[in-house]
């Protein structure tokens, strides 16, 4: 028989559907089934996926939704106690017209009616009824629930109601057989309430899974979604296994008492014929000036662009690529597309808004160049226009922008306002559960504990591309545990089989849409986060529909740079254009070459410090070679050190054709970009750029048959041009090598000038760049801490918040120094900054009477007063804080006795002066470590000084810094030493107590887990300690952030004077590395009970790691002098 099934959840009814859309249509093409429907909960996330899907597999899709209808109006925002927020509607479009009709309840479900669930309600349905055909749902829409709870009357006017609302035909009434009791007396009402009023009736299955076998995955997904676990008698679930994807010959035996069900299904699936077109571009318009059309103005532009940027005339080579670009603009019909992105760019720059010099090949194009849409000149630097828009593969073009973070939103107002608001979205964007996640949550509702189940977590390898059975298959030791535990396999089977749904979703970071049309005629939108406007399709759905998506980023590094040139403006009264330095000065390549890095775009890491280091950059070539290579491919490949080595002669740099010694030189004979395949392709075998393109992304995607065909023309091209086959194939070979580690060098570039750039800034003006980089992140401890530890590392004093001094943010006050911001001390708004502010406009403070005489004591009350005392604020004009804390009641007196008798002068117009004075009290000067606690409260750092550097340790007790705690890739002991910056404690399952301590140094933070064995010890140390030193292992987390697990609290007073040591030291070197490795195995050698600590001393700081119990050694003269030997440099020694 045919059947259609009407009603199905799919994986985005988020933790609700378990059915991947692929599989959905394979197990319907296989049953013989012609139809099927998508009826997500309340959206539309999936149907062109769906769409799309059913088509190409021949079977016909059926687009619905099963919407939440409000009991009374959408806008009424409470409910009634014993009633429902929302009834269930099933609502499928028939027509074209339904489809967009469907969009707009969906749309508007969000926009206006959303509590706790997106609602519309009878009234909306009334206004977009055409072309809709509606079921009664499940056992939770109206007419069923109503049937439940005894009102039988008023579930038959409600069924009236709808059938009068979509129109007689056009309402049915929905009958499932699941094995419920209530779905038995539902069915019987329904049947009876159709036959009394002539309503239809339909049979569907409510799926939420594809198999029978597949309800226990489902059931641990709600498990997931409501954060409980499986054994949790009160959680959300399905009282029985029936709602997988049923045949139609268990539909058919199901519902041999009412065919006619069966039978209305297959009609309404035959009535729903919808068309979506997808591939159509649909650009908005944009205005062009009169006399002009839209490719006329953009040739206009970019001529008056190429004689800005070249000079007149041009270069004959920059005209012709120019004309070449733009034939092919034209030709691809993408005129307006440019225009568009010229718009906004030139806004943002006429405001002043930092742009980035290019993002992604768009830099390859010398129409964006001459347009001020990219700041890199793609001649100069060899980059290709075909890597950016191929003329021989039809695509729409994509132009990423960065913009200055704090600014980026002001550029996407102004797209809002000229292309209208209804036209103008974010983006929406799914988090989806990858293999390492999927463990995570199907352990959690298996009921596994946080450690069992992170164990088993950290054996799968991070990264994209993962998947469970590639962690199987690469892992012996999962692969051997889940040999050995039953448990273990049925996790990792569930977690198999929900690896790669969606989990939830999220706002894309940068993407925006923009329409030709209210957005509502394309695509469904929703209220996200903050109440901001997002498309319910992803990104890649959204250009199947032809409708422009742009990247508007916010890069945190423009923003720094905005901030430099201003204060350097202010300062210095100098303007700098950055597009007019040099590009080959000598003292920024020197920093780069130092490593000194820190605040740098891209260059930050401490790897990419130490490369800097060997590279030894001269020209601005290298950095863009090196921020190509440094990537997890290259780095284990051996390409960086070929490079490196063949830029200093070490290496030969030999070319492996003549012919390519053009296109290699700038990387020393070794393939780095994209842009050098495409070029050897063309200039050995023939191959127009645009073809050369096609072979590069034929090389990245490894499709065998088309790489077949690839190399059969590239050796026939290199043929004809008189090059042998055997040297043809062995070039081909090399490419297809270095293809898959090649980068897109027009990305490169552009990142490499902003690189250099924020080099150049520090190089010349690091006083004026860190005051800035401070700024930027002035919200984030962690970060301001080492940006101080930066300052104080270049001779740059980081100074107190200062009365007289102090802007809202970090300030530069005079050479070498920076002032804490006003508006980075606690309880200090910005209303209480700008009225500080605006009084020291009229002339400094001369002490704190005058400033509380003449600031608003509504404003800086006391509390904001005592605040300022404790971060140092009035330091400058009274040193001495105690005095100052004891008086603040006697000087807010004062104050307030001053002010009246000011007003009784301008009401009687006399002098009222009765001669008071007034002095501090006397107090006793504040102990060093109380006003440090001070500082640490009211800005959140330790400024003036650190608590560490009151301990006294020996030099030989040593501790690795925290700040180096992130560098570590393996789960390494350590000992570390801090002070306690926040403790919080938890009760375990066993009634123990379990800490979380951070620990902060004067590098960073890190967080120390404790468990109850540690818990007593740990308490009283907090009771009376401030700095405490910890034995741990590193732990590595999903995230990327590193905890440590605390092993051993260490008693430094006593250990001090009873343990010691061996302490060995080395330089720090290029191979380091090598070194340690050589002395873990030398060691071995000597067991004992003797601790070593491994001392590594560099140019700039020393460090060290302890070494663990295994590497313990046994001590004499003769060890001694054996390991002494063993080195080529160092030292080694015996204390305590």
């Amino acid at each position: 028989m045919s059947f259609s099934h009407l009603h199905v959840h799919t994986e985005y009814s988020l933790l609700d559907g378990a059915i991947r859309i692929d599989d959905l249509i394979n197990k319907v093409k296989s049953q013989g089934m012609e139809a099927v429907a998508i009826t997500d909960h309340g959206v539309m996330y999936g149907v062109v996926d769906f769409y799309a899907r059913a088509k190409k597999a021949g079977i016909k899709p059926i687009i619905g939704c099963e919407v939440y209808v409000a009991p009374g109006s959408r806008f009424e925002k409470t409910v009634v106690r014993g009633t429902e927020s929302a009834y269930h509607l099933v609502l499928l479009a028939e027509n074209q017209e339904g489809y967009r009709n469907l969009v707009q309840l969906v749309s508007k479900a969000f926009l206006e009616g959303f509590y706790y669930k997106p609602r519309i309600d009878k009234a909306l349905l009334r206004e977009h009824r055409e072309g809709l055909i509606g079921l009664s749902a499940c056992l939770a829409g109206e007419i069923p629930s109503l049937i439940l709870n005894g009102e039988r009357e008023k579930a038959e006017e409600v069924a009236l109601e709808y059938a009068e609302i979509l129109g007689k035909d056009n309402f049915f009434l929905e009958i499932q057989e699941n094995k419920i009791p209530e779905q038995k007396i539902v069915n019987e009402a329904l049947l009876e309430i159709g036959s009394k009023y002539g309503i239809e009736i339909v049979a569907t299955n409510d799926c939420h899974y594809l198999e029978a076998e597949d309800a226990s995955v489902h059931d641990v997904l709600l498990a997931i979604q409501t954060a409980t676990t499986l054994d949790d008698p009160k959680r959300l679930r399905f009282p029985t296994a029936e709602f997988y994807l049923k045949s139609p010959e268990e539909m058919e035996r199901d519902f041999s008492y009412y065919p006619r069900a069966l039978e209305n299904a297959s009609l309404i699936a035959e009535r729903c014929q919808v068309d979506l077109e997808l591939g159509k571009v649909n650009l908005p318009d944009f205005p062009v000036p009169p006399g002009f059309d839209a490719p006329g103005y953009l040739r206009s532009l970019c001529l008056q662009g190429l004689a800005r940027r070249y000079g007149e005339p041009p270069p004959e080579r920059a005209r012709e690529q120019l004309e070449y670009e733009l034939k092919v603009i034209e030709d691809m019909g993408y005129s307006t597309y440019f225009l568009i992105v010229w718009d906004f760019v030139n806004f943002a720059r006429q405001k002043g808004i930092v742009v980035g010099p290019g993002r992604g090949s768009a830099a390859g194009s010398i129409v964006a160049y001459t347009l001020g849409i990219t700041s890199i000149d793609p001649l100069q630097y060899g980059l290709l226009f075909e890597r950016f828009l191929n003329p021989e593969r039809v695509s729409m073009p994509d132009i990423d922008i960065d913009f200055c973070f704090e600014r980026r939103g002001e550029v996407i107002e102004y797209v809002e306002e000229k292309y209208g608001k209804t036209n103008v979205a974010q983006i929406i964007t799914f988090g989806r559960m990858m293999a390492r996640q999927a463990v995570r949550d199907v352990g959690r509702a298996l009921g596994w504990s946080y450690g069992e189940v992170d164990k088993i977590a950290k054996l799968i390898p991070g990264g994209p591309g993962v998947t469970l059975k590639k962690a199987l298959e690469s892992n012996s030791q999962l692969r051997e545990l889940s040999k050995q535990n039953k448990e273990l396999q049925h996790l990792l089977e569930i977690a198999s089989r929900i690896e790669g749904m969606c989990r939830h979703a999220s706002i894309h970071a940068a993407g925006v849409v923009i329409s030709n049309q209210p957005l509502t005629d394309y695509v469904p939108l929703q209220r996200m986060g903050e109440g901001e406007i997002v498309t319910q399709f992803e990104m890649d759905t959204l250009q199947e529909l032809g409708l422009l998506k742009m990247d508007f980023l916010g890069l945190r590094t423009l923003t720094v740079i905005e901030k430099t040139l201003q204060i350097i403006k202010n300062t210095r009264h100098q303007e700098i254009d950055l597009e007019k330095i040099p590009l080959n000065d000598e003292a920024t390549f020197s920093l780069l070459s130092r490593g000194e890095t820190t605040g740098v775009f891209q260059l930050e890491s401490s790897g990419m410090k130490e490369l800097l280091k060997r590279l030894n950059p001269s020209d601005i070539e290298d950095l863009i070679a090196i921020l190509a290579l440094y990537r997890p491919g290259p780095l284990g490949s051996g390409m960086i050190e070929d490079f490196i080595n063949r830029k200093h002669g070490k290496v030969k740099i030999d070319y492996p054709h003549p012919a390519l010694a053009a296109i290699l030189r700038e990387t020393y004979g070794v393939i780095v970009y994209q842009e050098q395949v495409m070029r050897i392709a063309a200039e050995l075998a023939g191959f127009t750029l645009g073809e050369a393109d096609i072979l590069r992304r034929a090389m990245g995607k490894k499709q065998p048959e088309v790489m077949k065909e690839q190399r059969a023309k590239f050796v026939e091209g290199a043929l004809k041009r008189g090059c042998s086959k055997e040297k043809a194939e062995e070039i081909f070979d090399l490419i297809e090598y270095f293809a898959g580690y090649g980068f897109n060098k027009s990305h490169s570039a552009a990142y490499a000038l902003i690189s250099y750039q924020t080099a150049y800034l520090k190089a010349h003006y690091p006083t004026e760049y860190l005051a800035a980089y401070l700024t930027s992140v002035a919200n984030d401890n962690e970060k301001v801490a080492k940006f101080i530890g930066e300052c104080k590392r270049l001779g740059i004093q980081v100074l107190l918040p200062d009365i007289n001094e102090s802007l809202a943010n970090f300030t530069v006050v005079g050479e070498n120094k920076i002032r804490f911001g006003l508006a980075a001390i606690k309880n200090v708004g910005d209303i209480a900054v700008e009225e500080i502010l605006t009084r020291r406009r009229e002339g400094k403070f001369l002490s704190i009477f005058d400033f509380v005489e003449r600031v608003d004591s509504r404003v800086i009350n006391k509390r904001v007063l005592e605040s300022l005392v404790q971060a140092g604020a009035f330091d400058e004009l009274h040193p001495h804080r105690a005095q100052l804390l004891a008086s603040l009641e006697d000087i807010s007196l004062l104050s307030r006795k001053k002010k009246s008798k000011k007003k009784q002068k301008s009401l009687f117009g006399e002098e009222n002066n009765s001669g008071e004075s007034f002095s501090l009290r006397e107090a006793e000067e504040l102990p060093r470590e109380e006003l440090l606690r001070m500082e640490k409260e009211m800005l959140g750092l330790y400024i003036s000084d650190h608590p560490l550097k009151l301990e006294s340790i020996s030099s030989s007790w040593s501790a690795v810094p925290l700040e180096r705690i992130s560098n570590f890739s393996q789960e390494v002991r350590v000992r570390v030493r801090g002070v306690v910056s926040k403790s919080k404690k938890i009760t375990t399952k066993n009634g123990g107590n379990m800490y979380f301590v951070t620990l902060e140094d004067e590098t960073g933070s890190v967080e120390v887990v404790f468990f109850p064995r540690l818990a007593s010890q740990l308490e009283d140390y907090l009771s009376h300690k401030q700095v405490i030193w910890v034995v741990g292992k590193v732990d590595l987390l999903d995230n990327g952030e590193r905890k440590i697990i605390a092993e051993e609290l260490i008693d430094i007073e006593e250990k001090k004077n009873n343990i010691s040591t061996v302490h060995i030291a080395i330089p720090e070197k290029e191979d380091t590395l090598k070194t340690v490795y050589f002395l873990k195995d030398y060691l071995r050698r000597f067991p004992g009970s003797f601790p070593v600590i491994l001392h590594i001393r560099g140019e700039k700081e020393n460090w060290a790691v302890e070494l663990g119990k295994s590497f313990c050694i046994d001590w004499n003269e003769k060890i001694e002098k054996t390991i002494k030997n063993s080195l080529e440099e160092g030292e080694v020694w015996l204390a305590g």
